[in-house]
């Protein structure tokens, strides 16, 4: 698994109830986004997305992508370069799962720290900051710049975000 937000013991001992092995990206909070987001579209921008990744240590594949609400940070092209980029370390039909800013015009200025409560339901435990302008990318927007991952199935949660699970092709 591949989760691209910040590390949380919770979610590490959900995860670890199970036999798998976990990289942790943390994207937002190294500098990771504004990378991206500062260089122009081509083979320079994928290669900054691999080089974001966690090195390799296994010839293992990815099967699960937690991309959280990191989506809303990224411009469509740093998207669809960091995409291709984990698409080059998954396997066929790998997972990946994103909560995208839908209803609301603004979301916060910082990527969200998200936890799974024991009852099921994800937490996210980001302090109150400044609000941006939420990009509120469309369903085909994501589905062209998600570097090979189509989307599997949507659904507008509660909280006026759109969760979606995207398949690798």
């Amino acid at each position: 698994m591949l989760d691209l937000g910040v590390a949380s013991t919770a979610m590490l001992a959900l995860l670890g109830q199970g036999r798998c092995r976990v990289e942790i990206a943390d994207l937002a909070h190294f500098g990771g986004v504004d990378r991206l987001n500062s260089m122009e579209p081509g083979p320079a921008l994928v290669g900054a997305g691999e080089a974001l990744l966690p090195n390799r240590c296994s010839a293992d594949v990815v099967d699960l992508v937690f991309c959280w609400d990191l989506p809303n940070y990224l411009t469509l092209d740093a998207l669809s370069a960091l995409m291709l980029a984990i698409g080059q370390r998954a396997g066929p039909g790998a997972l990946a799962h994103a909560l995208i800013a839908y209803s609301d015009r603004d979301m916060r200025e910082e990527p969200g720290c998200f936890v799974p409560t024991p009852d099921g339901e994800l937490m996210d435990l980001s302090a109150a900051g400044n609000a941006v302008a939420a990009p509120r990318y469309s369903p085909e927007d994501l589905g062209m710049n998600m570097g090979g991952f189509v989307i599997e199935r949507a659904r507008l949660l509660s909280n006026g975000m759109q969760e979606f699970l995207f398949r690798l092709e």
